[in-house]
């Protein structure tokens, strides 16, 4: 069945937009990696939130519902419109950018937004519907660019993604993808995402049992690194991206 649901999915066309080194839109970056390279800091907030700090000190939360909040207003936001867990429509005023990543209009939503040392790009996917379907664009894999890194947070993804979506994507350093095995991807589906994107790093999140957590780890063991952290913040750069591709589980709640 849950294949069945990707196959629909797949069927209903997409817009491409935006990501972190687009491959149809510019020649690829090359970034060379050094000691003094500046780096950026990673804090898992809980479920499928995760608060980014860039070199500048610009923060930005994923996923932000107000449930999982660092205890400052960060200053940029994104949304899925999975359910209430991913998403609020009253955030905290003094955030500046609220970005929301489902379509709310005739066209799906595109950004290109720069705060500081830090760019946020947007590529809509599709969501199931909760009473059965499709909701066209209710989701959206948003890319994180700071520091010489390309950050993806998959959001609440349904399906498998295409040739033109990894074209868009480009180089991705950093993936964070939901877990769960039920509510978003199976996790055979989700071990066939991260073979698509083929991220140096791997943080799984929305795993809901530190069992789940363990399953998916477990289906990565061939393929990657496994590291289970104490601390729920990571900071990277260039320099210190692991060699071989690497799991990374960071405590919190799920």
């Amino acid at each position: 069945m849950a294949r069945l649901f990707v196959a629909l999915l797949l069927l209903v066309p997409r817009l491409a937009l935006a990501g972190c080194a687009p491959i149809a839109m510019q020649t690829p970056r090359v970034w060379l990696a050094s000691a003094s390279d500046p780096a950026l800091t990673i804090a898992f907030l809980g479920h499928a939130s995760f608060l980014l700090e860039t070199p500048a000190g610009i923060r930005a939360v994923t996923d932000y519902s107000g449930m999982f909040s660092p205890p400052e207003p960060p200053d940029l936001v994104t949304m899925n419109h999975a359910h209430g867990t991913h998403f609020t429509l009253h955030p905290d005023p003094r955030i500046r950018h609220v970005l929301h990543g489902w379509q709310e209009g005739p066209k799906p939503p595109a950004y290109e937004t720069v705060v500081g040392d830090l760019r946020v790009t947007n590529l809509p996917t599709n969501l199931r519907a909760w009473g059965g379907g499709t909701e066209v664009n209710g989701n959206s894999i948003f890319v994180f660019e700071s520091a010489g890194l390309c950050v993806a947070h998959l959001g609440h993804l349904h399906h498998l993604l295409e040739p033109a979506d990894l074209a868009v994507l480009g180089r991705i350093d950093v993936a964070m993808i939901a877990v769960d095995g039920g509510y978003t991807l199976s996790q055979q589906d989700a071990l066939a995402v991260i073979g698509q994107i083929n991220p140096r790093v791997v943080l799984p999140m929305h795993y809901f049992t530190y069992d789940r957590l363990l399953a998916f780890l477990a289906l990565l063991r061939d393929t990657h690194d496994i590291q289970i952290r104490d601390n729920p913040a990571i900071v990277l750069s260039r320099a210190t991206l692991p060699e071989r591709p690497t799991a990374i589980a960071l405590p919190g709640p799920h």
